[in-house]
């Protein structure tokens, strides 16, 4: 790790060095982001999961640039031409774009109009033209004249091509254009009318940007990724430029030093420079760039959702009777039991064209009795309203509660191979209405069995880089998954494989490990799982949870290695570990700088304490029920001022979508949140919360609702 390097991080995250320095070498001995931000924060100075994230995204990143640098190094350096002064330059450049500035004059190229001149001998005429002291300049191009070169405007022509490719390749021009890029830019759309003659219903969604303008560096966006997709789909031509005679008089600045003949085919060559080869290369530049904002800003977008989703609270271990809804194919019902092990399937037909209503509602409570279920989960799709209704209407023998559960990506779990592996004797509807009962159980431990893009809470989500979406969500769920920890005794290997150092194929054997061996009955026990080393009980242990076992520090995120510390403490108040664990006042009057060690200080007993206080505890609360209004059920039944209660069902820069029980969302614009300018509606809003909403406007025949909070 070098001391550049440091010193470049340490400038890029206003971070002291040995910070930035510690987490790196954290990084480098095997650690987990989860594992470094909970468990070695006297070696990280306190940093949160965020800023040990930033540090090694960037890392990674200079890392990328580094070994940009060394490939061009080799490369000039191969043709000879790498001087003190370039090499310097190359040394201190530290972004990709600054590299690739100076790169360009040594960049292998393919023939070009510039080398063609340069063939012909014409790179002398274009030094002098760039010279600008001659006012005689068909004398100095006649000179040049050859069979190759048979006029002096041919000659003059050559020169230009050259010109303007050196000026093409001044890194610093090149920069300073940039910079006129970024502060003045215009994002420009017009409509392809062939393609909006041809194809107008799917061309009515870009209706807003048929004519379109604005400045590049305030386009939100989520406005950028609709204009690019209706680019994409043929509807619309884009355009990125500042204004022309701008960037051409910023060229003049720097390339223009007089009056004459030669200047005057220097402007030239500077129009043909900036038209040809800077304007299109830095277009192409500001659309990546823009495009890479964009896709950070709705890959954040998502992972804040994702993580809101995963961190819905549970109901706990009840059984539930889960309800996947129908009308012609009817219901499926599945019986679960407190580990959500299937014990009972079939299907019921309430709904048209069967409405076997009262029979249906015997079966349930049939149901309900004989395998003492405790709440009732319905999935919100098809049917999910009328389902609802039915269920509500009936009386039950003993307390049931019943709940809507958000369905999105249950069918695409029930196809999955985690699900045929699960069930492999049931098809896909009993799979299904498996995982809509789990997820009320627990949601996190279902949701991370289907492909985070499937669960349907980000916006734009399949325009965006796929890689880094997969690698950003990937990472939400890890840092989910480790916040909330993880029972080691009924984990899915889908679960276990996100909790810190242990991976997909470590997960299996300690299920395998489970299934063959019976249940883990201590933290340490873990170690006896075939190919799990230290390091990974190191990064692991913190994290994973034993609620029946006889140490009660393994059912808490105390982590194995400040036991002895916790016995110590336990010696010191001469009580018993059993009656120190949930003791505040004792645990609170405890002067912590006497058990501070060489390895476990301050910043790490005060976490102890603080879990020792409150051992165990879900962060995540208790589910709560919800009711849709009765007798709204479709888009024609809203009116514009009806108040209704809705579940926020997605959040994106520009609102929140709300479910209001009609099988289409509406949409809160972010000015109707609340009674306050927004800047982000995750100030006011968070997923799956409850709230009251006011209807404002029903597009019924293309299905837009929008609402408002302001009520």
């Amino acid at each position: 790790m070098s001391a550049s390097l440091i010193s470049i991080l340490t400038q890029q995250l206003h971070l002291p060095s040995w910070q930035v320095q510690n987490t790196i070498q954290l990084f480098d001995e095997g650690a987990t982001i989860p594992f470094i931000a909970r468990y070695r924060k006297e070696r990280t100075g306190g940093l949160d999961e965020t800023q040990v994230e930033e540090i090694q995204k960037q890392y990674n990143g200079l890392q990328e640039v580094e070994k940009r640098r060394q490939s061009i190094i080799k490369s000039i350096a191969q043709q000879e031409k790498l001087s003190p002064e370039l090499l310097e330059k190359l040394n201190h450049s530290w972004t990709l774009t600054a590299l690739e500035d100076l790169y360009l004059p040594y960049k292998p190229k393919r023939k070009t109009k510039a080398s063609i001149a340069r063939a012909q001998g014409l790179e002398p005429l274009a030094g002098n033209l760039m010279k600008q002291q001659s006012g005689d300049v068909e004398r100095l191009a006649h000179r040049f004249l050859s069979q190759e070169v048979e006029s002096i405007a041919d000659a003059l022509q050559g020169a230009r091509y050259i010109i303007a490719e050196w000026i093409n390749e001044r890194a610093y021009a090149r920069e300073s254009l940039r910079r006129l890029f970024q502060r003045e830019a215009q994002v420009l759309a017009k409509a392809v009318k062939k393609q909006w003659a041809e194809k107008p219903e799917e061309a009515r969604k870009y209706r807003d940007y048929q004519a379109f303008g604005e400045a590049l560096k305030r386009i939100p966006s989520h406005r950028y990724l609709a204009l690019r997709r209706g680019e994409s789909e043929g509807f619309l031509k884009l355009s990125i430029a500042p204004d022309t005679d701008r960037a051409l008089q910023e060229l003049e600045r720097i390339f223009i030093k007089g009056n004459n003949e030669a200047s005057k085919q220097v402007l030239q060559a500077i129009e043909d420079a900036y038209k040809r080869l800077l304007q299109p290369s830095l277009e192409t530049e500001c659309r990546q760039a823009a495009k890479a904002k964009a896709d950070a800003e709705a890959i954040r977008v998502f992972a804040a959702n994702l993580r809101q989703l995963l961190l819905t609270p549970p109901i706990g271990p009840k059984r539930v009777l889960g309800i996947d809804p129908g009308f012609r194919t009817g219901c499926k019902l599945v019986c679960l039991d407190e580990k959500g092990d299937l014990l009972h399937n079939e299907n019921i037909y309430p709904h048209p064209p069967q409405r076997e209503a009262s029979r249906v509602m015997s079966k349930i409570n049939q149901l309900v009795e004989a395998y003492k279920l405790e709440a009732i989960a319905i999935g919100n799709g098809t049917a999910g309203r009328e389902t609802e209704d039915l269920v509500r209407r009936m009386r039950f023998k003993r307390d049931v509660a019943v709940y809507v559960v958000n369905e999105a990506g249950a069918s695409i779990y029930s196809a999955s191979k985690v699900a045929r592996e699960e069930f492999p004797t049931y098809d896909v509807t009993v799979r299904g209405a498996v995982s809509i009962g789990r997820r009320l159980m627990d949601p996190l431990a279902e949701l991370v069995k289907i492909d985070p893009k499937s669960i349907g809470v980000g916006q734009y989500q399949h325009d965006v880089d796929q890689t880094k979406l997969k690698e950003s969500l990937d990472r939400t769920v890890e840092s989910v998954v480790n916040q909330v920890g993880v029972n080691l005794n009924t984990a899915s290997a889908s679960l276990l494989q996100y909790v810190s150092g242990i991976g997909s194929g470590l997960a299996e054997k300690i299920v395998a490990h489970r299934q063959a061996h019976g249940a883990f009955s201590t933290r340490e026990a873990l170690k006896d799982v075939s190919g799990l080393g230290n390091k990974a009980f190191e990064q692991a242990a913190g994290f994973l949870r034993i609620p029946a076992a006889k140490n009660p520090l393994d059912n808490s995120a105390v982590h194995p290695e400040a036991y002895a510390v916790v016995m110590r403490m336990a010696r010191t108040l001469q009580l018993s570990l059993e009656a120190l664990v949930g003791n505040q006042k004792a645990l609170q009057g405890l002067d912590l700088k006497a058990f501070v060690t060489e390895g476990i200080g301050l910043p790490t007993l005060e976490d102890v304490v603080r879990e020792l206080i409150k051992p165990g505890r879900d962060i995540r609360g208790k589910a709560t029920a919800f009711a849709f209004d009765p007798g709204v059920r479709k888009v024609e039944d809203l009116k514009p001022g009806m108040l209704l209660n809705g579940l926020v069902s997605n959040i994106t820069n520009f609102g929140a979508f709300v479910d209001i029980g009609v099988k289409q969302d509406g949409l809160v614009h972010v000015s109707q949140l609340a009674d306050r300018f927004v800047s982000d509606p995750n100030e006011v809003v968070h997923l799956n919360q409850q709230v009251r909403v006011k209807v404002l406007e029903v597009d019924t025949a293309h299905k837009r609702i929008q609402l408002s909070m302001k009520i």
